[in-house]
């Protein structure tokens, strides 16, 4: 054997992939991992058949094809009223955790330090881990997983070097509101630390609240990665496309990086999936389609002993059970799998620390029956 290094020693194999295979294993209704049961839109997979067909089978442009960056640019026009240039300041990307990745590697050094918000999505700490930087944590708790400015304020340094956002939360299901950006704005005012906005649940939002882009404010837009997700947007969590937006400045260096890294990403899929979106319904829809979901799974799961938590946005749905039993989280998920025959991600997975507050996120991107069969079984608990 050769002696090596890890370079992620504490590192082990994610959650998801964890819980997902503990549910094939014991043929568990798996609401753990983030992924639709259902089809996509059979006309977008006709269009991308049709690139296919019509040829458009080889590499694509590094930067992403100028058309379905062009669909972007007037889809932010439209949302948020922010004008990206097509050309230098949006990059195609393979999903949205290859352009945090990328975002992530362009700036941070070692002895940065990055602000994330826990329970945060599993690839935030490991990556900037991997670059030499340090991860400062500000842990929220339940039930509706507040920030505090001021004591957010406290973890900055003068190696502070970015900080991270999420909204719609992964797992919480938490926006971030009017007051939260203003707060976010004052903190940020005259000094160099970026921001990388994780917005890929942009489109699942709910109760008629607004998704509060960073791309809606100049002061945070002109420091800021936004990175989005086709796959949430489009239910395709398979075919791994997402993009970037950034000022021309910023996208210059993730570029340089992203080159190196998968370089393009699938021509006839960003074919299909720009010719589909020159139709704003495709997007516009989505809270609706998604809200009926959440709608339907929260009152089927008011009938077990859970206490359901706030879910504003994002397709997760996370309940306490704290009132019930001190297990650990992930001894209870464990137990819901091979007792009940459902599966779910114990929230502490999302704290670098571990955390556990008793809390499970349960994905509600499936079918009604999917959904009407899981809480069958959780109702015996």
């Amino acid at each position: 054997m050769i002696a090596t290094q890890s370079k992620l020693p504490g590192t082990g194999t994610n959650i998801f992939s964890v819980m997902s295979k503990l549910a094939e294993e014991h043929q568990a209704i798996n609401l753990s991992q983030g992924f639709p049961d259902y089809n996509c839109d059979p006309k977008l997979i006709e269009y991308v058949a049709d690139a296919m067909r019509q040829g458009f089978n080889q590499y694509a442009p590094m930067t992403g094809l100028p058309t379905l960056r062009e669909v972007i640019a007037e889809k932010m026009s439209l949302l948020y009223g922010a004008n990206y240039n097509p050309e230098t300041e949006i990059n195609i990307t393979a999903g949205g955790t290859q352009a945090i990745f990328t975002a992530l590697s362009a700036y941070i050094h070692p002895g940065d330090e990055v602000i994330i918000f826990e329970p945060a999505y599993d690839a935030y700490a490991p990556t900037i881990k991997l670059l030499g930087g340090l991860v400062k944590p500000y842990e929220l708790a339940p039930p509706n997983y507040e920030i505090d400015w001021e004591m957010v304020k406290k973890l900055f340094s003068a190696n502070t070097k970015m900080i991270i956002l999420n909204s719609p939360q992964n797992p919480t299901g938490c926006v971030l509101s009017e007051k939260d950006i203003k707060a976010l704005i004052k903190l940020t005012k005259n000094t160099d630390i970026m921001i990388l906005s994780d917005e890929v649940y942009e489109h699942i939002i709910f109760d008629g609240k607004q998704h509060h882009s960073v791309a809606l404010y100049p002061e945070l837009r002109e420091r800021s990665f936004i990175v989005a997700s086709f796959g949430k947007l489009l239910h395709t969590t398979g075919w791994k496309l997402g993009y970037c937006l950034a000022p021309e400045q910023l996208m210059k260096e993730f570029r340089k990086v992203h080159q190196f890294n998968v370089f393009s990403v699938n021509t006839p899929m960003q074919v299909g999936i720009a010719r589909y979106l020159k139709d704003p319904q495709s997007y516009l829809g989505l809270s609706a389609f998604f809200q009926q979901k959440r709608d339907l799974f929260r009152n089927l799961l008011a009938e077990t002993k859970f206490k359901l938590l706030p879910c504003d946005g994002s397709y997760f749905q996370c309940v306490s059970y704290e009132h019930l039993s001190d297990e650990k989280d992930v001894a209870m998920a464990e137990r819901l799998i091979k007792e009940y025959g459902v599966a779910s991600i114990p929230v502490s997975a999302f704290y670098i620390r571990n955390t556990d507050h008793h809390v499970l996120r349960f994905c509600f991107a499936k079918k009604q029956e999917t959904l009407e069969k899981a809480v069958e079984r959780l109702v015996k608990l």
